[in-house]
């Protein structure tokens, strides 16, 4: 036996994974509450107690965690036009695991400022231009910057030409160098970006989220958890040497605050008479709608939704649905346990908040006419042709109907321009374990593989 052990700190649950690398299988897991306003370290050793409980005492060999707590990763950015350098930044950032709380293109101002300073970013993301293109904008910001003498470190990867010159105008900042994250226009190149990204996490982050302590238990890796799902994402998708994946998917996490979506897939037009509009998106992608959840962003989902949507799915009258929600934003450690209402109600809120999450993450068609016929135009990823869907979240692993929820990920007659996927089986994660396998899969990927596909619930298409 050679049992590791796995951690993710989240918000609200630090959840245990005992694996045995050797067996191939998960030997117990445990969630205990995080403790992040006292010390986290509590947290984990009360679930470190649960998990032995279940697996005896353990001796393991390795450790390694993720974490999420005290806000996660919180990153501003700021690009040139809001489609392509932003948007390029945004996507650096979403795919380093981060939590995009500000977004801003053209030049900053004195209230933008203002407004970052509140917003407390852990990184900030400077880009603008392509290489060769404009350098003002990416020089007014660095400026306007050093204003603030700011105490977080800045990112650098914009138009190359500029990126000294910014380094030299935020002189006495704590700054790095990155390649361009869109060296020529509609070309991204943003692996270098998210490496010093996750970087920063591990030499900075952990030591401001008070997890310094927790991380001498660890062997190695600490990252992002929205990062170690990615990885584990990616490698579910492709496979590795001497295991095969399950081919291109869609992921979706629902929380109580934030739903996450990550796509592993192409994504590019298929048929010959459509053509392509706007940023190339990249291969594995991840979105996070800050306003979708099941608790404290419960009325997002009544807003994206509307009652009468929510009314019909949960058979619970409009006046009555508008009433609950408003309750469950102010209890939100609240669940159904038994109560039949609130049961139904929690089903057409995940059902809707995953209909609204993949459709804003997955991209859309427009059709058109031009001297040659019939032609459609697609912004973002063509999600079509996934044949899987991946789902995990409290909503979704606590009911007998996962299945018929997570089909609300699919095209829909009702939105026939979306590019969501058409027909796929779907996957729940009910231990909570894709964070913890995407933590193993860089020494261990077949065996993490190979825990995902035994450990995952399988739903066929016709289920």
């Amino acid at each position: 036996m050679k049992p590791i052990l796995l951690i993710d700190f989240g918000s609200t649950y630090t959840k245990l994974t005992a694996v045995d690398v050797e067996s191939e299988q998960i030997l117990g897991t445990a969630a205990s509450y995080t403790t992040v306003q006292t010390d986290i370290n509590d947290g984990l050793h009360n679930g470190l107690a649960l998990l032995e409980k279940k697996t005896g005492k353990l001796d393991y060999a390795e450790c390694f965690a993720c974490s999420s707590a005290a806000g996660g990763l919180r990153m501003v950015t700021s690009g040139l036009v809001p489609e392509l350098t932003s948007e390029a930044a945004k996507l650096a950032s979403l795919g380093a695991g981060a939590k995009v709380v500000g977004l801003y293109s053209f030049q900053l101002t004195e209230d933008d400022l203002e407004e970052i300073r509140d917003l407390k970013p852990d990184i900030f993301l400077l880009v603008g231009g392509t290489d060769g293109g404009n350098t003002a904008c990416i020089l007014h910001n660095a400026e306007m910057l050093a204003k603030m003498k700011p105490d977080f470190p800045v990112v650098i990867a914009g138009n190359r030409t500029a990126s000294r010159e910014c380094k030299r105008l935020l002189e006495g900042v704590e700054t790095y160098i990155c390649p361009n994250v869109m060296p020529k226009f509609g070309t991204l190149n943003i692996e270098p970006t998210q490496k010093q990204i996750r970087e920063i996490f591990l030499n900075r982050i952990i030591h401001a989220k008070g997890l310094s302590k927790a991380s001498e238990l660890l062997s190695d890796i600490m990252m992002p958890t929205p990062s170690a799902v990615m990885q584990a994402m990616e490698l579910l998708a492709e496979g590795c040497e001497g295991e095969c994946g399950i081919g291109d998917l869609v992921a979706v996490d629902v929380g109580g605050a934030t739903t996450d979506v990550y796509s592993i897939a192409d994504g590019m037009p298929t048929a010959m008479n459509t053509v392509y509009k706007g940023l190339m998106e990249p291969f594995s992608k991840r979105t996070v709608e800050g306003d979708i959840g099941m608790r404290y962003s419960v009325k997002g989902i009544l807003e994206a939704a509307g009652a009468d949507r929510i009314s019909q799915i949960s058979g619970i009258p409009r006046a009555r649905v508008e009433e609950l929600v408003g309750w469950l934003r102010e209890h939100t450690d609240s669940v159904p346990n038994g109560n039949e209402e609130l049961e139904n109600l929690d089903h057409a809120l995940a059902s809707m908040a995953i209909e609204t999450a993949v459709a804003r993450h997955a991209g859309t068609m427009e059709e058109t006419y031009t001297m040659m016929g019939q032609t459609f135009v697609q912004s973002g990823k063509n999600l079509t042709h996934v044949k899987q869907i991946i789902v995990t979240g409290g909503s979704l692993i606590h009911t007998k109907d996962t299945a018929k929820i997570a089909k609300y990920a699919l095209y829909s007659p009702a939105q026939p321009m979306s590019l969501r996927p058409k027909d796929a089986d779907i996957w729940v994660d009910r231990t909570y374990i894709l964070a913890a396998m995407g933590l193993i899969s860089n020494r261990y990927p077949q065996v993490a593989l190979r825990i995902m596909k035994k450990e995952l619930e399988h739903y066929g298409h016709s289920e």
